[in-house]
């Protein structure tokens, strides 16, 4: 397998590792373990099951709507071996969304978690496509009720390998995007994209077969399949799936696994770093930790004090790792995302796509130099695919900058972007300094509507346990350490953010409820704070 491109299947891939590894724990899940050779064989099971009972086949699109769980691993497999496309779903949809993305990929089948099934069943009129259920049980050995398949039914199937021609260029996955921006797009995955990934990310980082990779991020999201999954079979490491993130249970979960990688995304690291009380560093075993978007010096500062290195990347679902910060990069380019390595041009542009300087500011395009390792395109949307191609970069809504070095810093997402007083403000490092304050746990910034013009700034903030929240002290506290122009007008408590599964914060929503709240808001120019300018 050579270093950016991977022109290869995912059952070629687990059926090489399988032969070479045989016994070696390709998975291990709530204290049982599975072997690359269980892992190749119960997918021919799999999928010869799916054939047989379901009538999948090469093309065929099957829903799966399911948590952590190895039968979503298996499934994935088993799809692959059949040419079939996996669509993951988000376990929080219901509803109109549910129906939406069920009715938008055309699945035929649908694999479902028995806890998630009363919200299938409403919508199963409306989904005239969808023919089969196929039940995941809450407890080993269940049979669901309404007469639909258990999952156990498939794995009494063969297990010699299916005869089906299968190209890397075929689809592997569809996953959809989280549609902030307006309806969910179906990102068409082929199998060398994500094998790809797999393959960057194991060459950069580092990883060998004694790895031990842990991940409590949703399977259904790109960043557990293509950035967990996918290197640890890669190199023939292995995957420890947990459930779910929990901030008191992480440092517990990654000494008892003997976990030496894991990545965290959006607050996970600095609600971990909250929580370090809880490790016993004696069995500490992580040696690696990627953080996206990047921490700066002074957050990572605790994990290098443990002998952490910290990695990073910039990344979509539509995409590869774009930029690596790889665990021997230079200390004085932390904080960014890396670097761009030959598979692969990236170039900072203004929104009339010329390119910018190192420095500026703009949003972030990208070109890949291989083929087969990014996206198809959305799927049954070609304006949108074309819309994201213009000039013939793919555009990623995000806005950052290139140093002279070519490191890349991700700034914000265009549509977070932040502009008070003429000047533009990174929402990601306002949330990075005030986060530092002893008294949180999280916050997020959004823009609000202003009396002047342009934007306000409104930071929601969610105290450590047992904390009354000193609006004052927090605004002294930016005040001492941001630019005056950057402190928040505006401050809000929250019990929680709400957050996609992924642990994306769902900023959105909190500017809907602020433009409808405003009063509600504590003031920072009502109570006659001066900042120092």
């Amino acid at each position: 397998m050579s270093f950016g491109a991977v022109h290869m299947t995912l059952g070629a891939l687990l059926g090489k590792q399988a032969a070479a590894l045989g016994d070696k724990t390709f998975l291990s899940f709530e204290g049982a373990s599975y072997s690359y050779a269980f892992a190749d064989r119960h997918t021919n099971r799999i999928a010869n099951g799916l054939r047989r009972h379901a009538g999948v086949g090469k093309g065929d699109h099957v829903g799966m709507l399911l948590g952590n769980c190895p039968e979503f691993l298996w499934a994935a497999g088993a799809l692959g071996k059949l040419g079939a496309v996996a669509v993951p779903l988000n376990t929080a949809a219901k509803g109109a969304l549910l129906q939406y993305f069920l009715g938008h990929s055309k699945v035929g089948a649908l694999i479902v978690g028995e806890e998630l099934l009363d919200r299938v069943h409403p919508l199963l009129d409306s989904l005239p496509a969808l023919r089969t259920l196929i039940v995941v049980p809450q407890d080993p050995g269940g049979v669901p009720d309404g007469g639909a398949m258990p999952f156990s039914r498939l794995e009494d199937a063969s297990d010699e390998a299916p005869d089906v021609e299968v190209s890397y260029r075929d689809p592997l996955f569809l996953m959809y995007t989280s549609g902030t921006t307006g309806p969910s797009k179906g990102v068409v995955s082929p199998h060398s994209q994500g094998l790809s990934i797999g393959g960057q990310l194991a060459e950069v980082y580092g990883y060998t077969r004694d790895d031990v990779i842990y991940t409590c991020l949703p399977l259904f999201h790109g960043n557990a399949l293509w950035y967990s999954v996918m290197p640890a079979m890669s190199r023939g490491a292995t995957l420890v799936l947990s459930r779910r993130f929990s901030g008191s249970r992480f440092w517990d979960e990654i000494t008892d696994s003997g976990a030496t990688q894991v990545n965290a995304l959006g607050a996970m690291a600095n609600i971990a770093l909250k929580e370090l009380h809880r490790l016993d560093r004696s069995r500490l075993r992580l040696r690696q930790c990627m953080v996206v978007p990047a921490l700066d010096a002074a957050s990572a500062a605790p994990f290098r004090e443990m002998g952490i290195r910290l990695t990073s990347l910039f990344a979509q679902t539509e995409t590869f790792a774009v930029t690596l910060y790889g665990p021997d990069e230079p200390a004085s380019k932390v904080g960014s995302a890396g670097r761009a390595h030959g598979y692969t041009q990236v170039a900072i542009v203004d929104d009339e796509d010329r390119a910018l300087a190192p420095g500026e500011v703009g949003e972030i395009v990208v070109r890949p130099n291989e083929p087969g390792i990014m996206m198809h395109g959305y799927y049954e949307m070609p304006a949108e695919t074309l819309g994201v191609m213009s000039s013939l970069w793919f555009h990623t809504g995000d806005r950052g900058y290139l140093d002279e070095d070519g490191y890349l810093y991700f700034v914000d997402r265009k549509k977070d972007a932040i502009r008070r007083r003429g000047e533009n403000i990174s929402a990601y490092e306002l949330e990075m300094i005030i986060c530092r304050h002893p008294a949180l746990r999280e916050a997020a910034a959004v823009a609000v509507s202003s009396d002047l013009g342009e934007d306000d700034v409104l930071v929601f903030l969610v105290p450590n346990p047992g904390v009354t929240m000193d609006f004052e002290d927090i605004t002294r506290y930016c005040d001492r350490n941001m630019p005056y122009f950057m402190v928040p007008r505006y401050l809000h408590v929250l019990d929680d953010l709400p957050k996609t599964a992924s642990e994306k914060i769902e900023k959105y929503k909190l500017r809907e409820w602020a433009e409808a709240n405003m009063a509600a808001l504590w003031d920072r120019e009502k109570a006659g704070i001066t900042l120092t300018r």
